[in-house]
């Protein structure tokens, strides 16, 4: 395999979704740091390795992939016997659907940009928090009555899967942001169960900080 690169950023949900895939199966990487708010992410040779000018943006075997799931679905089917998606059709719908709840309906309502938005149109700083705070416990809310379907450790059994990675992720935007989250019970449990592995450990964005 050649060298792996990961464009990062450290605070990034979907970058850190990207880190602990790498990390849980066992991929060697190197990072370069995106700085989004010196927007480094707009400069002409970032826009012309991943023309949307989000991270991340993951370089292996010769290709470049861009957008965290599809990145993470590529990882999976690279390395199936690693687990994060299942083997059964119907059980990878679940766990697409789990994870797919935290990154296409909460997290792209609350991306920088869009609050950045929200601040232009409303002509208030305040108007940001507010938003992320609403559409994350919203989000959260309703990703805890679907994990209530499931038992395990983790999001779907025993096993961290694809949607681990996502809520995790989220689970720290909740916390940056203030977000009460004592109510989400199941949430809570398997942020906690995650947090003691090695593979998220080494993702989390204060180790992840250059």
């Amino acid at each position: 395999m050649n060298e792996v690169v990961l464009y990062d950023y450290w605070r990034s949900s979907a970058s850190y979704r990207v880190r602990i895939a790498l990390n849980m199966l066992e991929i060697d990487y190197k990072t370069v740091s995106i700085n989004l708010l010196e927007g480094e992410q707009r400069s002409r040779d970032y826009l012309a390795l991943n023309p949307q000018g989000f991270v991340p943006t993951l370089v292996i075997d010769g290709k470049t992939l861009t957008q965290s799931l599809a990145i993470i679905e590529y990882l999976a089917e690279l390395r199936p016997e690693y687990g994060l998606l299942p083997p059964d059709i119907a059980c990878r719908q679940q766990v697409r659907a789990l994870a797919y709840a935290v990154a296409m309906d909460i997290h792209p309502i609350c991306n920088m940009h869009v609050a950045a938005h929200v601040i232009s149109i409303t002509g208030k700083a305040e108007a940001r928090e507010e938003w992320t705070k609403h559409f994350i416990a919203d989000g959260l809310g309703k990703l805890e009555a679907m994990l209530s379907e499931f038992n395990g450790e983790f999001s779907f059994g025993d096993q961290p899967t694809m949607a681990d990675l996502c809520l995790v992720p989220q689970v720290y935007n909740a916390r940056r942001w203030g977000v009460d989250i004592t109510a989400f019970k199941r949430i809570v449990d398997i942020d906690g169960n995650c947090a003691k592995l090695p593979a998220f450990q080494a993702a989390h964005p204060d180790r992840a900080k250059p």
